[in-house]
C-alpha cells in the first residue's frame, strides 16, 4: 500500500520475515513499477493488467508439459520469524552454562556433537541473540552435488545421504541428530501437521558443525509431485520413514483420516522411491501390529492381530513393503516394531510434544508434574502382576534412534542377504505403570496424584519385547533403564512445560488411561 508525501509516491519497506526469494521478487516488481510511473507520482494505467518482470521470468523458466520435471526452484528451507506461541512461556536459549542432568555412572557416553554446544561454536545468527527460537539460523543445505552419493560411512568415500520423512517429530528428530553424529547427511521432509519446525532448528543447533549436512523441506508425502521434486534434487541412498499419525484413540474416531495419512502417504513414498531407483527403506512400524498377545516376551513370529485402525495401518504398510520386495528382489527393507518410546535428549532441548491429550503414559505423567493436569488415571490395579498394574516395555528414544542407525548399516552391508525383515525394538524387560510413576516422582521431586479406574477391555496384562533377533542381526541392544528415561523426560518437561510452544487447546482437568 503506497502513501503520498510532497507529490511523491512512497512505498513502505518489505517485511523482514519474508523469505529471501519473495523479497527479491517483490523488489524486482517494485523497481519495474517505479520505472513506468508517470513523473507526477500518480500510478499510471500502464501497469494495470500486466505481469511484473519477476512473474514473466518465472513463467519463462517453467518446463513445458512434455519436458522433464525441473528441480524445485525455491530453497529447501523457508525460515520465518517465530511467533510467541512457538517459543512458549520459556524461550529456548543456549548458553555455555546451560544446566544439564548429571549422568548416572551406568549411562553410556554420547558422541561429542550430541551435547549442548558451547556458545562460541554456534552459528553467528544464534550467537548474536543466544536464542535460535527468536533468530532463525540460515537455510541448511546438503553439501555435495545432487544425484551423487555412494560409499559407506566410517570409511573412505562420499558420505551417504538419507531422506527422513517425519524428521521433525519426536522419534524422527532424535534419529536425525543421531544420523548427523554418525556421519550421514540427512534431508528431512515433514508437513509439520503434528510436529514443529523448532525441533529441526534445535537439531541444527545441537549438531554444531554437523548441521551443514542437514536440510529441511516442508512437504506432505501425500503430495507426490512435491515429493518427486525433492528426489529429483538429491540422490538418496536410503529412506527412513517416520511420517504418519500415531494416536490410537483418534484412529478409532477418524479411521479414514489415518488410512489416508499412513497408507496413502506410504504408497506415494514407495512409488517415488521406485521411480528414482532408491530401494533401501527403514520403516517405522509399531508393536501395535501384535494386538494384545497373551504371552511375553513377544517375538517377531507372534500372530499379527492389531486391535485398532492405527495398528492396522502399520500392518497394512508392512504388507505393502513385503509385496514390493516379492515383486522386486532389489529392495532391501527393515521394519522396526517399536514398543513404548519414552525419554528425551539429555540436553533437554528435544522431546515429545503431543498435540491434545497425550495417548501414552509418560507424557501424561509429565504434564501432571508440571501442573498442566491434575492427576493420572490408572485403569486397572487388579492384574496378575507384582503391583496389580499393567506391565509394558518402555524404551529410551535415544536407544530407538540408535536402532535406526543399526538398521541402516544392515541395509548398506553388502554381505548381508536381507530382503524385508521385521525387528522388535524394546528393552526386553517389563515395567509396571506404578513403577513408572514412582521413578518419575523420584526424578522430578513431584508427587503425582493417581486415580484408580476400571480395566479397559482388550488391555494385555503384560507385554514386553523379545529383542534377540535385533541383538543378533543388527548388533543392537538397548542401554538405558527406567531411571535414565524418567530423568531425561523430566529434564525436557521442566525446560519445556508446553513442549515446543504449540497452543494447548485441551482442557486442563483431563485425565488419561493406561
Amino acid at each position: 500500500m503506497s502513501t503520498r508525501r510532497r507529490g511523491r509516491t512512497q512505498t513502505p519497506p518489505l517485511p523482514s520475515f519474508l523469505p529471501v526469494t519473495q523479497r527479491n521478487a517483490a523488489a524486482a516488481s517494485r523497481g519495474t513499477d517505479r520505472q513506468r510511473r508517470p513523473v507526477t507520482g500518480r500510478a499510471g494505467p500502464a501497469l494495470r493488467g500486466r505481469r511484473s518482470v519477476a512473474a514473466e521470468r518465472a513463467k519463462a523458466s517453467r518446463p513445458s508439459v512434455t519436458g522433464a520435471r525441473a528441480p524445485p526452484t525455491r530453497p529447501p528451507v523457508h525460515w520465518r520469524a517465530a511467533t510467541p506461541d512457538e517459543l512458549g512461556p520459556r524461550p529456548f536459549k543456549f548458553s555455555s552454562t546451560a544446566p544439564s542432568p548429571s549422568p548416572s555412572p551406568s549411562l553410556p557416553s554420547h558422541p561429542p556433537c550430541l551435547s549442548p554446544p558451547p556458545l562460541r561454536s554456534l552459528p553467528p545468527q544464534i550467537r548474536a541473540s543466544e536464542d535460535p527460537g527468536r533468530r532463525i539460523p540460515p537455510p541448511m543445505a546438503v553439501n555435495g552435488s545432487a544425484n551423487g552419493s555412494s560409499g559407506a560411512n566410517g570409511s573412505a568415500g562420499p558420505t551417504r545421504t538419507v531422506l527422513v520423512t517425519g524428521g521433525a517429530g519426536y522419534i524422527g528428530s532424535h534419529a536425525v541428530l543421531q544420523l548427523l553424529a554418525a556421519g550421514f547427511r540427512a534431508v528431512v521432509v515433514d508437513s509439520l501437521e503434528n510436529s514443529s519446525e523448532l525441533a529441526v532448528r534445535r537439531v541444527a543447533a545441537l549438531a554444531g558443525d554437523h548441521a551443514r549436512n542437514l536440510s529441511f523441506h516442508k512437504v506432505d508425502i501425500r503430495d507426490e509431485d512435491a515429493l518427486d521434486a525433492v528426489f529429483a534434487s538429491t540422490r538418496f541412498d536410503a529412506v527412513i520413514h517416520f511420517a504418519g499419525l500415531k494416536a490410537v484413540g483418534e484412529s478409532v474416531q477418524k479411521p479414514l483420516f489415518y488410512y489416508d495419512h499412513n497408507i496413502a502417504g506410504t504408497i506415494n513414498l514407495l512409488k517415488v522411491m521406485a521411480a528414482h531407483e532408491c530401494k533401501k527403506l527403514v520403516f517405522s512400524s509399531s508393536a501395535a501390529v501384535y494386538g494384545s498377545p497373551k504371552n511375553s516376551p513377544c517375538t517377531e513370529e507372534f500372530p499379527l492381530l492389531p486391535h485398532n485402525p492405527y495398528g492396522r495401518t502399520k500392518l497394512m504398510a508392512e504388507e505393502i513393503c513385503r509385496d514390493i520386495y516379492r515383486s522386486d528382489s532389489e529392495w532391501r527393507i527393515i521394519l522396526l516394531r517399536y514398543f513404548n518410546p519414552v525419554g528425551a535428549h539429555p540436553s533437554g532441548y528435544l522431546g515429545e510434544d503431543p498435540r491434545g491429550v497425550p495417548n501414552n503414559l509418560m507424557p501424561y505423567v509429565q504434564q501432571v508434574a508440571v501442573g498442566r493436569r491434575p492427576s493420572v488415571t490408572i485403569f486397572g490395579n487388579n492384574y496378575a502382576t507384582k503391583d496389580g498394574t499393567g506391565v509394558r516395555d518402555y524404551i529410551h528414544v535415544l536407544d530407538l534412534a540408535e536402532g535406526h542407525i543399526a538398521a541402516l548399516r544392515k541395509l548398506f552391508d553388502s554381505s548381508s542377504n536381507i530382503g524385508c525383515e521385521p525387528y522388535n525394538l524394546g528393552t526386553g524387560k517389563g515395567t509396571s505403570v506404578l513403577e513408572i510413576v514412582n521413578a518419575f516422582e523420584k526424578a522430578s521431586g513431584k508427587k503425582i496424584p493417581l486415580v484408580i479406574g476400571q480395566r479397559r477391555p482388550g488391555d494385555a496384562e503384560i507385554l514386553f519385547a523379545g529383542t534377540g533377533k535385533a541383538e543378533r542381526e543388527l548388533n543392537w541392544k538397548a542401554k538405558y533403564g527406567i531411571t535414565e528415561m524418567c530423568r531425561d523426560q523430566w529434564n525436557w518437561a521442566s525446560k519445556n512445560p508446553y513442549g515446543y510452544g504449540s497452543p494447548d487447546s485441551t482442557k486442563q482437568n483431563g485425565s488419561n488411561s493406561h
